[in-house]
């Protein structure tokens, strides 16, 4: 085993590990986004330019390059059907996220094991397990957008009634409920967000029971480490994405080149979410093994 595998991690030695494993690999992991992902992207940049838009810089009306730039978003002629195979595209790209998810997390389960491996090898090993992957992505889909609906339901309707008593009073109700709201949503989807792990290796079918089991004692620290590499992510695509706007305007350039820091980013939380699995993959076998010998110890 890779000896970086092979001990639990804290929450700093976590995050340099997924940095330093993209790094060293990073033309494999990202190379397994560009053959699943970049279609996509190449399919909304086409549709994108044959709907009217600049291919390099968009440019509308205005006496400087600076209001030129914004009027391009104004002057580019609406087209409901670009709008819709756009959308039609993105939709694509749901059923082909997991394919590419599973690939890099089975490529880092031979690294951590010391085993050799090709990328076709890799791409054989995840096709079978893709109906698995599909169906626990769709449910937990559901449990995500259940866990926010239900919840913001509730404090609208909360919300309201303590608005009728005095406006304040509702005010401070929400507020303190939408607070709970995230604080308990966290806590649940992070309970039951390592459900890929297990599907992807063939140990559960659908994985949430295992990775609810796993996670029960590293549920704050692995929050913590699913807001970082949100905030991360986040500067990159919208530090990248606004001054291409700003400099290029509505033009299809800009497209494809958020499109390939959506790949790079996409990799960056692959690959971060795969070394946390593996960490906490690691915790609970110890802990079994805990378990047993206790038990053989007990034993008359």
């Amino acid at each position: 085993m890779d000896t970086k595998f092979n001990s639990p991690k804290g929450f700093g030695r976590i995050l340099d590990h997924s940095f330093s494993l993209g790094k060293s690999n990073f033309a494999q992991f990202f190379t397994v986004f560009l053959i699943f992902m970049g279609p996509i992207f190449l399919l909304q940049a086409f549709i994108k330019l044959i709907s009217g838009a600049a291919f390099f810089k968009g440019s509308g009306e205005g006496e400087f390059w600076f209001e030129q730039t914004i009027m391009s978003y104004e002057d580019t002629p609406a087209n409901v059907l670009a709008d819709l195979g756009i959308g039609l595209v993105s939709f694509i790209s749901v059923f082909l996220y997991p394919l590419a998810f599973g690939a890099i997390m089975l490529m880092i389960n031979h690294i951590r094991k010391n085993e050799t491996y090709t990328l076709g090898q890799v791409l054989k090993e995840v096709f079978p397990r893709y109906g698995y992957l599909l169906a626990s992505s769709f449910l937990f889909g559901l449990i995500s957008f259940g866990s926010f609906f239900v919840p913001i339901f509730f404090i609208s309707i909360v919300g309201i009634v303590g608005g009728l008593i005095h406006p304040v009073v509702g005010v401070i109700l929400a507020i303190l409920l939408i607070l709970g709201m995230f604080v308990g949503v966290g806590y649940l989807l992070t309970r039951w967000s390592f459900y890929f792990g297990p599907v992807i290796l063939g140990e559960e079918t659908l994985g949430f029971s295992k990775s609810w089991k796993m996670t029960k004692s590293r549920v704050w620290a692995l929050l913590g480490l699913y807001i970082v590499f949100f905030l991360i992510i986040s500067s990159i695509v919208y530090s990248v994405e606004i001054s291409l706007m700003l400099l290029l305007g509505n033009s299809v350039v800009v497209t494809l080149i958020t499109g390939v820091v959506s790949l790079f980013t996409s990799m960056i939380f692959a690959v971060g979410y795969s070394v946390m699995y593996f960490d906490l993959k690691l915790r609970f076998e110890a802990e079994d093994l805990k378990s047993l010998i206790s038990e053989y110890n007990v034993r008359p």
